[in-house]
């Protein structure tokens, strides 16, 4: 953990932070960004304005996670249902997409992160997976968190993927495979990657929203009615103290 000067002296971050118990970081965190349009309707301002600034929270989570110890940290930028929006908003999302690698990659280099966006990404615009292509060459050989983006996908869209590329390689090889867990998770978009410790999703709503359907079986699940812009620092920290108390037994009881 790389803390110095992560939190004011006095700040509710320096509390939080205090209780924070250092060995049992989330090793995977996810997060679903949700309520950029919620929180521009409320300051009555185009959705695109929540979209804009839910950048800030972006770059802020990312350092925060980074410095924390975190090994990945997924975000849902754009689901595949995305796509039913208007077409101004998508154009603005991925012009942000755009601008976001552009300026941010500097960083993102210097702080050893690696990058990887997962998802359909092939259905993209060229010049966006050229950006995203660019993003992940130059960071493929960083030691430190993997950021991975979520963009034109759906948990459902990854399993039928997924799925398609297993049964292709087993037929091309022509023998008989007992199919398992193991060998499911090794043809997923995250191959490799453990499955998220904890999941947070902003704006209240309850639901997973087909994000990580396979992955999250074992996520503690944590759901905050703060909206994607206003989530800082400050709400990573809650989110994780709520982790830490929880007692995770995946089905198993503990001994009396």
């Amino acid at each position: 953990m790389d803390l110095a000067g992560f939190a004011e002296p006095g700040s509710r971050e320096e509390g939080l932070l205090k209780l924070i118990d250092e060995n049992r970081v989330p090793r995977h965190i996810a997060i679903i960004m949700d309520g950029n349009g919620r929180w521009a309707g409320m300051r009555k301002l185009p959705r695109v304005e929540g979209h804009r600034a839910g950048i800030e929270s972006v770059q802020d989570i990312i350092e925060s996670s980074a410095r924390l110890g975190v090994d990945v940290l997924t975000l849902y930028a754009f689901s595949i249902e995305n796509w039913k929006r208007p077409k101004r908003e998508v154009n603005t999302l991925m012009a942000l997409l755009k601008k976001y690698i552009g300026r941010e990659l500097y960083n993102v280099k210097k702080n050893n992160i690696r990058f990887q966006a997962i998802g359909r990404i092939r259905e993209l615009e060229e010049s966006v997976r050229n950006e995203l292509q660019r993003a992940t060459n130059e960071t493929k050989d960083n030691t430190g968190m993997l950021l991975n983006v979520a963009l034109n996908y759906s948990g459902r869209a990854e399993l039928v993927d997924t799925f398609n590329r297993m049964f292709d390689e087993l037929k091309q090889n022509g023998n008989r495979v007992l199919i398992d867990e193991d060998v499911i998770s090794r043809f997923l978009y995250t191959s490799g990657v453990p499955d998220p410790d904890l999941l947070i999703r902003t704006s209240g709503e309850m639901r997973i929203s087909n994000f990580l359907l396979w992955q999250i079986a074992y996520s503690e699940i944590y759901i905050t009615s703060t909206f994607w812009p206003d989530f800082r620092r400050k709400h990573l920290l809650e989110a994780i103290l709520e982790y830490q108390q929880r007692d995770r037994r995946y089905g198993a009881i503990r001994n009396q």
